[in-house]
């Protein structure tokens, strides 16, 4: 029996499903983002993309986890 997804990723199914996106897509738009900042990036993806606060800071934070970790690779 496999775990449950938890954290950020949770969120994965409900963000593709309302927003019409693959996450693979969505990371890519923020990693292109001249933005650096946690909320900066939230920001823009509530304002330029209409997603939702939990949805934004939840791949946001995903996503620069990912970043984080391959620089300590």
């Amino acid at each position: 029996m496999t775990e449950p997804v938890k954290g950020p990723a949770s969120y994965f199914p409900s963000i593709e499903k309302k927003y019409g996106r693959p996450i693979a897509e969505w990371k890519t738009l923020v990693r292109a983002s001249p933005l650096t900042k946690h909320m900066e990036l939230v920001g823009w993806l509530k304002t330029e993309h209409g997603m939702g606060h939990g949805h934004a800071n939840a791949l946001v934070a995903h996503t620069l986890a990912e970043e984080a970790e391959g620089e300590r690779a």
